[in-house]
């Protein structure tokens, strides 16, 4: 092969990813069913070469980075808190569909041992931490939904690869790297225990290494450098030792997410989950592309084969079937028995673990893992194929139709005024600490203490004003009044620097420092911007998380009804304009919130010394002590 045509097969691999995904967008098709239609239509065409995925790029070149990429995203404590549920869908339902899909493939396909039969069913039990989390994210599943799934997905595909590789050594077949044993009830035992301990070992090892070297960088480049070995720090040695280089991908990944705001500095944190966003789009998008191109050999493949295409179809469309019924039964059966157990509601369960057992799509592992299988294994090209008509068939019914299950069983996520709550509370109670660490230094000076401590009230006052602004386009709050003018002043200076950078009339240094620096404020003013949507007609309560203890809270079971309804007295007596409404719980006293130039709620706070005020917007049924800074 010309030197020249591994390069324009990678370009041109890429720009088809770039631009099915730009097409698919607007039409509401996932990118990856429409990449793996355009290369299968691709394949079929005899002037595009053939092109075969090796086993060696799946698992080493495109299944580390993509599980590190996904672990960055996660939270260790969430997992953590969920620990029992992850473990019960990643490793008790991964055998269960395992041993289900290994019981029929073996009864349709004559030719096929139980053994092998096993390794197709740990091929296509788990699914994918990508195409999950991204379908539960976009439709707005409640979060500890979203956070079982990220964690099973994680997990899942170490009991898979582990299953996978014992099933092969009990068929005769060698697993790519690895040795046929003799297998027992004890070497299984071993193997699992060894690829688990070992696995998570391996991981701490890399994560601590890897935290080492970044405490001693400074430069962003090398840091972001760092992190795209890190997966394969963590890989490449527990493969080595035979432990689960997926353990070792994902606990490294979990812990150097969690530990990187004290290793990692701010620019760091942003570049890394820039060009991780950039690697993730591009591998997981590609590996469907890529096993579209296979497709139309695989099918004359399986044409000539002994069972036949439509036979093969046949038993691909019973083995989807399998597995789309044995998740919801697992998790149904688990609902039960929390039911009968009196810790969980009997319709709220119901609907969850319906949405949760629909949410089981397969990907890139599922066609990895497939394409891992030995080149003697017999009926192998029939086998590949049944694991791609899963995994395009998950994705087609459940993905498309798991947004709709959600609305019809009314399983949603936390309303967004509920997410703005706590920010505004979690923000101020932030603030208020690094306010009190400035405050408590006798020589700082007062003057720049003032200057910041205004800063701090603006910063949290726009938090506050998303309460009453979310959803809305009948007004516009302080907040994005004074970012729509930035925005626009910030357009303007741009122009301003690209004329003096016309006339060369400054070094490009200078002028490339002071356009990253309005880059990154404009950044910061298109992200705020995007936050507002999806708001529910239900009353806003203080969620449970952020609600404290508080005596004066308690106290203030019966409110003293609002002493005015239209609007601020005070601001309509000195002739300002208000933006949300307060009422002092103990004498009806009604004010503005502190986004209001008067800010009456707290002036009547501190003058008249009662503790506790609640919003009386639309909708909002939540209060505040002025004296212990909580929500209740």
């Amino acid at each position: 092969m010309h030197a020249v045509e591994p390069a324009a097969l990678v370009v041109a691999i890429i720009l088809v990813v770039i631009v099915v995904s730009r097409l698919a967008a607007p039409l509401r098709v996932p990118a990856p069913i429409a990449l793996l239609v355009v290369g299968a239509v691709l394949s079929a065409i005899p002037q595009v070469p053939e092109i075969r995925l090796s086993p060696e790029v799946a698992l080493f070149g495109l299944l580390p980075p993509l599980l590190y990429s996904a672990a960055l995203s996660s939270s260790l404590v969430d997992i953590r808190t969920f620990r029992s549920k992850i473990l019960s869908l990643s490793v008790g339902l991964v055998l269960f569909t395992a041993f289900g899909v290994a019981l029929v493939v073996w009864a349709l396909m004559p030719g096929v041992s139980f053994a092998l039969a096993l390794a197709l069913g740990a091929v296509v039990a788990p699914p994918d931490a990508v195409a999950a989390t991204a379908v539960a994210r976009r439709i707005g599943l409640p979060r500890k939904i979203t956070t079982i799934l990220e964690g099973e997905s994680l997990l899942n595909d170490a009991t898979a690869l582990v299953t996978l590789r014992t099933a092969l050594a009990a068929a005769g077949l060698a697993a790519h790297g690895a040795e046929i044993t003799q297998v027992t009830f004890a070497s299984v035992t071993l193997e699992l225990l060894v690829a688990a301990v070992g696995g998570v070992a391996v991981g701490v090892v890399a994560f601590v290494v890897i935290g080492w070297m970044r405490r001693r960088l400074t430069e962003v480049a090398a840091d972001t450098a760092l992190s795209f070995i890190a997966p394969y720090v963590a890989y490449a040695p527990a493969e080595a030792v035979g432990a689960s280089g997926v353990l070792a991908v994902v606990t490294a990944g979990l812990l150097l997410a969690y530990r990187a705001p004290v290793l990692q500095s701010a620019p760091s944190r942003l570049a890394e989950r820039i060009n991780w966003g950039s690697v993730t789009f591009v591998l997981e998008n590609a590996v469907f592309l890529l096993i579209g191109l296979q497709v139309w050999t695989l099918f004359q493949d399986t044409r000539t084969g002994e069972l036949g295409a439509g036979r093969t179809l046949a038993v691909a469309g019973a083995v989807l079937l399998t597995v789309l019924v044995l998740r919801p039964l697992w998790l149904f059966g688990q609902s039960v028995v929390q039911v009968l157990r009196g810790r969980a509601d009997r319709r709220q369960m119901l609907g969850w673990s319906l949405v949760t057992g629909w949410a089981g799509m397969r990907g890139v592992v599922t066609l990895a893992a497939a394409l891992t299988l030995p080149e003697d294994t017999p009926m192998r090209p029939e086998l590949v194929l049944i694991a791609l008509v899963v995994t395009v068939g998950t994705l087609v019914l459940q993905g498309t139709t798991l947004p709709a299950l959600a609305r019809a069983l009314d399983v949603r996520g936390p309303d967004p005024r509920e997410d703005a709550l706590q920010e505004a509370t979690v923000l101020g109670a932030t603030t208020g600490a690094g306010l009190r660490h400035l405050e408590a230094d006798p020589d700082v000076d007062q003057d720049v203490l003032e200057v910041i401590r205004q800063q701090a009230a603006d910063r949290v006052n726009r938090s506050w004003e998303r309460l009453g602004t979310l959803g809305r386009t009948d007004r516009e709050s302080p907040a994005e009044a004074r970012a729509r003018l930035r925005a626009e002043m910030i357009r303007a200076e741009r122009e301003e620097l690209l004329r003096i950078r016309g006339n060369g009339e400054v070094d490009h240094a200078v002028l490339t420092s002071v356009l990253a620096q309005l880059d990154a404020e404009e950044t910061a003013l298109v992200w705020s911007a995007t936050r507002t949507a999806g708001v529910r007609e239900s009353e806003l309560r203080p969620p449970d998380r952020v609600a404290g203890a508080c005596d004066h809270l308690a106290d203030d079971s019966a409110p003293h009804p609002p002493s005015d309804t239209e609007g601020c007295p005070e601001c309509r007596a000195e002739g300002l304009t208000w933006v949300h409404l307060r009422s002092c719980t103990e004498c009806g006293h009604v004010g503005c919130c502190d986004s209001s130039v008067g800010q009456h709620a707290s002036r009547h706070f501190h003058t008249s010394g009662h503790p506790v005020m609640r919003s009386i917007e639309p909708g909002e049924a939540w209060r505040w002590c002025f004296v212990d800074e909580v929500l209740g």
